[in-house]
């Protein structure tokens, strides 16, 4: 079993005004240092027990892929230090090390050696590496006539050629094809039962609340939070929303879920209900039932344009259904401070047993991204049950008819 063990980490690198100067630091110490240094993370520290699996998400810059070089060993830290116990297999980039002169084969020697596997294993290894990378006649092919989908096929056979105790992953999955992706998340699910430790970067918001039991957010260089993979990924929705004027709240509900609400508060969303045909409002309600989504919304400030969006989330935070009114071509134009707004989405509840949230967003176009005037995740919660349903599992109704010959 591997663990991870992150203490006051740091790196920063040196910048010197010009080419001259690191040469005049180095001949003339006693005239100071003529640099200055540019911190890329600073102070970070958490730890993964054995068996556990951690995501971690930020914005293009934030630090992730230097973290996973600084806990890999690949690049030195600043400050802090880095414990780590067990096998681990890590896969940061695209190629792994790959020499494109020589053919797949003999690359997966090479990295299979670099790994810590004998010759003798990769040769008994050989086999289920060739049939997991389905790469065919390419493995004996240069390296250098592939595709970046067939460089991550086959790295990422190697990496997970026999199951480590520590598998550190980034965002090299992402190039792969859905097929492969698919095949690439269920082998990492499977040697998560098995109790492997779980160090992973990703954008895939589904795939991250599938795997991870944790997620942190990276901001600037800091460890801006920690905590389940829904409350961490709303926060950073919001995160990257932010502008002049926004604010980020986060509360913690009677139910213990956190809440995020983001947004410049230019409109805002006054009440929400979720009614049955008959007009009552409803928290618990049957599968396959016609709903009605009722959303009052207040204009505080004069605007252009207002489009209202919901998603529909299970208790995982998976998103089940979402859409808006700029897709369902019904923008609302030139608002005034004080108009209010009642939106009515009807539609069956074709959802399965469990428990579910919606979460709104008040922009100006197809997404929060531009003009966020609000974002409010869990702002209303739900129960389906199965009242008088043919038993079925999943998170949707879709009961079938069949037809049978014999």
């Amino acid at each position: 079993m591997g663990s991870i063990l992150v203490n006051g980490l740091g790196k920063a690198y040196k910048q010197y005004p010009h080419r001259w100067s690191r040469l005049a630091e180095w001949l003339l110490p006693w005239r100071g240092p003529r640099h200055t240094l540019k911190w890329v993370l600073q102070d970070i520290s958490f730890t993964l027990a054995p068996g556990e699996a951690v995501g971690i998400i930020g914005i293009n810059g934030a630090g992730k892929s230097t973290l996973l070089k600084l806990i890999t060993g690949t690049t030195q830290p600043t400050t802090g230090r880095v414990s780590i116990s067990g096998r681990v297999a890590a896969l940061l980039e695209l190629g792994m090390g790959f020499h494109p002169d020589f053919s797949g084969r003999q690359n997966v020697y090479m990295a299979g050696q670099l790994l810590g596997l004998t010759v003798d294993e990769i040769n008994t290894l050989m086999p289920d590496i060739e049939a997991f990378a389905e790469i065919g006649d390419y493995i004996d092919q240069p390296v250098r006539v592939y595709s970046s989908g067939m460089q991550m096929r086959l790295a990422f056979s190697v990496a997970t050629a026999r199951r480590p105790d520590v598998l550190i992953v980034d965002e090299a999955l992402s190039v792969g094809d859905a097929y492969f992706q698919h095949k690439s998340f269920e082998r990492i699910r499977a040697y998560r039962q098995q109790g492997t430790t779980l160090l992973i970067v990703s954008h895939d918001r589904a795939a991250m609340q599938s795997i991870c039991d944790r997620a942190i957010l990276l901001d600037r260089g800091r460890l801006a939070m920690q905590g389940t993979p829904e409350a961490v990924m709303d926060y950073y929705n919001a995160l990257i929303a932010e502008r002049e004027g926004s604010s980020v709240e986060q509360v913690r509900t009677a139910e213990g879920r956190v809440q995020t609400t983001s947004g410049s508060g230019q409109a805002t969303v006054t009440a929400i209900t979720l009614e049955d045909e008959a007009g009552n409002a409803k928290e618990i309600l049957n599968v396959g039932v016609p709903v009605t989504l009722r959303v009052k919304v207040k204009v505080q400030a004069p605007l252009p344009r207002l489009v209202l969006g919901y998603m529909i989330k299970d208790r995982l935070g998976q998103q089940i259904f979402g859409t808006n009114t700029h897709h369902m071509e019904q923008p609302l134009e030139q608002l005034q401070a004080g108009d209010e707004i009642e939106y009515r989405f009807r539609f069956p509840l074709n959802l399965g047993p469990g428990s579910y949230s919606v979460t709104t967003a008040l922009t100006s176009n197809e997404t929060h991204l531009a003009d966020n005037y609000e974002w409010r995740d869990l702002a209303f919660m739900f129960i389906v049950t199965n009242m008088n349903r043919r038993h079925f599992v999943g998170s949707s109704w879709m009961e079938p008819t069949v037809e049978i010959e014999r």
